[in-house]
C-alpha cells in the first residue's frame, strides 16, 4: 500500500462526523506519517467498519475517538474517512489484551498478553507501573523480561507523550523514539526551547521537521534563530551532494531558496555563524566559498597527517627489490609484468603510496607481492576496507584478515567516535586501506589519526569509480595533488581481457558505448532490451527469479543482486524491491510491518545507518533468520554473526534485494542486474554506470534501453565537488608519479 494515497486525503463534507469504537485490527500504519487503516467495533454499529486517518502510533485494543465523514471508496467499499484520529489507552480486559498482544509493548506477544490479563484483570498497566515485581507471578516471566516488560512500557508511555506533543503541532512522528532515546524526560523542553536543535542532534530528523514545529510554536520565519539553524542547514544539504562547502554566493542563494528570507537577513546570520565559528570561511582556487567547521578542520588535518607520514624512510628500512621481485613470483606463482615490478619497487621504497586502476589490471597482484615480500621481513601489517563485503574480498584475496575500518578503528558508541585515535593509536608498521574511493573526509580524518608516526601507509582504490556517499573526493584529490608517489595501472591482463565484464568496464570508462549485441550463452555480461518501466520490471524479476538461478546455478536472494541509478520511479529501488521481495519470498504468518517496509524470515534486508553499539554499518547485507511476534523482535544474520532489533527500530532496515549503485559501493556480487532506462535521465552518469558493472563476479546484465546506456556513457561526472584537501596536500613537496 503507498506511503499516502489519495484514499488519505481528509474528507471534504461541510458536516463533520463523529465515530467512536475499539480498534480490532490495524491493517496498515505508515509510522513515517502516521497514515493508517483501521478495522473498528465502532459504537452502535454491528458490524466492522474501515476507518482511513492519521494517527502518531495505534495499536489494536486502544479506544478511538475520530471525526469526519463516510466515503465510498471504488476499490476499498465504504469508508469513515477521518480528518483528525484521538486514541486512549484501554479499559477493558478483551482491549487491553488486544493491545498488549499487538506487540507495542516489547517483550509481550499474544501468549504473555492472555496470560497476564488472566492474572490481573484490567490491573495489567497498574501493576506494570506501580507493582512490576507482581509480573513474576506469571509463569515463564522471569527477572530480564519483566525489567524489559517495565522499561518498554515507561518508553512507551513517553514516547507517546512525545508522540502527541509532536502530532499537535503537525509534524509526522516516526522519529518520537529517537528523540526520547536522545533527550529523555527533557525531550518536550528542549523541542520548545529550540526546536532547531533537533535537527542538529537527531539523526532523521531534518531542518524541515524542526521548522514545521518552530513554526507551530509561534517562531517567525524571519528569526535569526530560524535563519542561522537553517545556513547549517543548507551546508548540509550541500554535503549530501558530496561537498564540504559551498562559494559564499551559493550558500546564500541556497539559504535563501530553502529558508524564503531575503538575501540581507541571510548575509547577517551567516556573520553571526563565521564570528561563533560553527562555519569557517576560506577560499577554493579563486572561489570565495563556507564550510561546516568540523569538515574543513577535517580535511586540514588530512592533508597535515599525510604530509607528515610521507616524509622519511619506511620502517623496513631498504629492500633490494632485484632480489625480492624474482623471490615473490615464485612464491604468489605468477611473473610480474614490468608494470606491476615497478609498482612493487616503488612501494617497498615509499613511506606512503597510492595504487589505481580499474579492474583486470593488476592490483590485487601487486598488494599480494608486497605483503609477502614485507611478511618475510617480519613486517607488522594491518588491513581495511569500507565495507564488510570489501574486506572479506580482501582477506580472500591476499590470506591475511582484512577489518572494516569501523571495526579496526574500534567504534565506541558510547561517546560515538573511535577508540583508536592519536593518542592509542594502530599497532602496525603498514597499513593497507583498498577501496579507498568509498572514504569520505570524516573517516579518513579518524583513520589518519589512528596510523603511528612512523607506520607506512598503501593506498588502494579505483579512482574512476563514484566517490564516496559522504562529503569529499579523498582518494581523487590525493592523486590529484601531486603530491604524493601514485601508480597508475591500465594494462588489462590477457585473463582479465577474456571477461566481457572487465572490458566493458574499461570501454565505458573510456566513454564508448560497452557491447551490447547478442552475446553468446556462456558469456559474462548480457543486455537484455526492454522498452518501458514495465516491461523492465518483468524481464528482471523474471531473470533474478528464474533464468540466473537456472542457467548459473545461484541462489535468487543470496547470490543475485539488482542494481538500481536511483530509489524512486517504477524502476528504483524501492519499487524493485516491492516486486522482488513478493517474487522472491512472499511474507508467511510470521511478520512484521513496520516504517512502510514488510519483514519475514528469509528477507534480504541492507542496514541503513552505522550502529557502533551492534557492530553494524551503513551498506552491510543481512538474511531476517526470525521474526518473534512475542518479543517484538526481529533476528538478522550478518556474514555468521546475529543481530537483535526491536520492532521500532526497524527504519534501520530496509530490503535489500534492490539497491542502489550508491550503496553497491565496495561490495561485489556473483550476478548483478542494473536497470538502465531514459527514466533515470538525472542518474545516468559514466561513473555510476561504471561502478555498477565493475560490482559483478560472475554475471552482469544490463536491462533497459541501448539510448539510456549511451546517455549514461556520454555523461562525464557532474558538477565539481567544493573541497579544499587537493591544494592543502599540493602545498606540500610534489612527488614523481609512475
Amino acid at each position: 500500500m503507498p506511503d499516502s494515497p489519495a484514499s488519505a486525503a481528509p474528507a471534504s463534507a461541510a458536516a463533520l462526523e463523529v465515530l467512536a469504537g475499539l480498534v480490532e485490527r490495524v491493517t496498515f500504519h505508515n509510522a513515517e506519517n502516521g497514515f493508517c487503516v483501521l478495522r473498528v467495533k465502532a459504537r452502535g454499529r454491528r458490524d466492522l467498519v474501515t476507518v482511513v486517518g492519521h494517527a502518531a502510533t495505534i495499536a489494536a485494543g486502544e479506544w478511538v475517538n475520530a471525526g469526519g465523514a463516510w466515503v465510498n471508496d471504488r476499490e476499498h467499499g465504504q469508508q469513515f474517512r477521518a480528518r483528525f484520529l484521538r486514541t486512549s489507552a484501554p479499559t477493558t480486559a478483551e482491549g487491553i489484551r488486544k493491545y498488549l498482544a499487538s506487540g507495542m509493548i516489547r517483550g509481550i506477544g499474544p501468549a504473555y498478553a492472555t496470560k497476564l490479563v488472566g492474572a490481573f484483570g484490567e490491573a495489567v498497566f497498574e501493576v506494570i507501573e506501580a507493582s512490576p515485581e507482581r509480573l513474576r507471578e506469571i509463569p515463564g516471566i522471569g527477572p530480564v523480561r519483566a525489567r524489559r516488560i517495565v522499561a518498554a512500557w515507561a518508553e512507551q508511555k513517553m514516547v507517546r507523550e512525545i508522540m502527541v506533543f509532536l502530532h499537535q503541532h503537525g509534524v509526522g512522528t516516526s522519529r518520537a523514539v529517537r528523540i526520547f532515546k536522545t533527550y529523555g524526560a527533557e525531550a518536550i523542553r528542549v523541542m520548545t526551547d529550540n526546536p532547531y536543535r533537533l535537527a542538529r542532534d537527531i539523526r532523521g530528523i531534518g531542518f524541515r521537521t524542526a521548522d514545521a514545529i518552530a513554526e507551530r510554536l509561534g517562531i517567525a520565519r524571519d528569526a535569526l534563530i530560524r535563519v542561522r539553524a537553517g545556513i547549517s542547514y543548507a551546508l548540509s544539504e550541500a554535503t549530501n551532494e558530496g561537498h564540504c562547502g559551498l562559494p559564499r554566493a551559493e550558500l546564500v542563494a541556497l539559504a535563501g531558496k530553502l529558508l524564503e528570507v531575503p538575501a540581507e537577513l541571510i548575509g547577517m546570520a551567516l556573520d553571526f555563524e563565521l564570528a561563533e565559528g560553527s562555519v569557517v570561511a576560506d577560499t577554493v582556487g579563486e572561489a570565495d566559498c563556507v564550510f561546516l567547521a568540523g569538515l574543513h578542520r577535517a580535511e586540514r588535518a588530512i592533508a597535515d597527517r599525510l604530509l607528515a607520514l610521507s616524509r622519511g624512510a619506511p620502517p623496513w628500512g631498504t629492500i633490494d627489490a632485484e632480489r625480492a621481485l624474482p623471490w615473490v613470483a615464485a612464491r604468489i606463482g605468477l611473473e610480474l609484468a614490468p608494470s606491476q615490478a615497478a609498482a612493487v619497487r616503488m612501494a617497498l621504497a615509499a613511506k606512503v603510496l597510492v595504487i589505481t586502476g580499474g579492474p583486470g589490471v593488476g592490483k590485487t597482484t601487486i598488494v599480494r607481492a608486497i605483503l609477502r615480500i614485507l611478511a618475510a621481513k617480519g613486517v607488522r601489517m594491518l588491513l581495511a576496507a569500507p565495507t564488510g563485503r570489501a574486506a572479506k574480498r580482501m582477506t580472500e584475496a591476499t590470506g591475511m584478515e582484512a577489518r572494516t575500518l569501523h571495526r579496526l578503528l574500534e567504534a565506541d558508541p558510547a561517546k560515538g567516535g573511535f577508540r583508536r585515535d592519536a593518542e592509542t593509536p594502530l599497532d602496525c608498521d603498514l597499513l593497507v586501506v583498498d577501496e579507498t574511493s568509498m572514504v569520505d573526509v570524516p573517516l579518513a580524518n579518524a583513520l589518519l589519526r589512528a596510523v603511528p608516526d612512523g607506520a607506512a601507509l598503501l593506498v588502494v582504490g579505483d579512482a574512476d569509480q563514484l566517490p564516496s556517499v559522504g562529503p569529499g573526493q579523498v582518494l581523487a584529490d590525493l592523486i590529484g595533488s601531486g603530491a604524493l608517489p601514485v601508480v597508475r595501472l591500465t594494462e588489462v591482463f590477457r585473463q582479465a581481457a577474456a571477461s566481457r565484464i572487465v572490458v566493458n568496464a574499461h570501454r565505458i570508462n573510456r566513454g564508448l558505448m560497452p557491447e551490447l549485441e547478442r552475446a553468446a550463452p556462456e558469456s559474462d555480461f548480457h543486455f537484455v532490451p526492454a522498452g518501458d518501466p514495465e516491461t523492465a520490471v518483468q524481464r528482471i524479476v523474471e531473470l533474478v527469479g528464474t533464468r540466473i538461478p537456472r542457467r548459473y546455478g545461484l541462489d535468487p536472494i543470496r547470490d543475485a543482486q539488482v542494481l538500481c541509478p536511483m530509489q524512486r520511479g517504477g524502476v528504483g529501488a524501492r519499487s524493485l524491491n516491492i516486486e522482488l521481495q513478493a517474487a522472491l519470498n512472499p511474507a508467511g504468518e510470521s511478520r512484521v510491518d513496520r516504517f512502510g517496509w514488510t519483514f519475514a524470515p528469509g528477507d534480504k534486508v541492507m542496514q541503513l545507518d552505522n550502529d557502533y553499539e551492534r557492530e553494524v554499518f551503513n551498506g552491510d547485507l543481512g538474511l531476517v533468520e526470525a521474526v518473534d511476534l512475542e518479543a517484538g523482535e526481529v533476528v538478522v544474520g550478518f556474514d555468521g554473526r546475529t543481530v537483535t532489533y526491536g520492532f521500532g527500530e526497524l527504519d534501520a532496515l530496509a530490503p535489500a534485494y534492490a539497491v542502489t549503485i550508491h550503496k553497491s559501493q565496495g561490495s561485489e556480487y556473483p550476478a548483478v542486474v542494473i536497470p538502465v532506462l531514459t527514466q533515470h535521465y538525472a542518474m545516468l552518469q559514466r561513473n555510476l554506470l561504471y561502478t555498477g558493472v565493475t560490482r559483478g563476479k560472475r554475471l552482469v546484465v544490463l536491462v533497459g534501453q541501448p539510448r539510456a546506456v549511451a546517455i549514461a556513457v556520454r555523461g562525464v561526472a557532474g558538477r565539481r565537488r567544493w573541497s579544499k584537501l587537493r591544494e592543502w596536500l599540493a602545498t606540500g613537496t610534489p612527488a614523481a608519479a609512475l
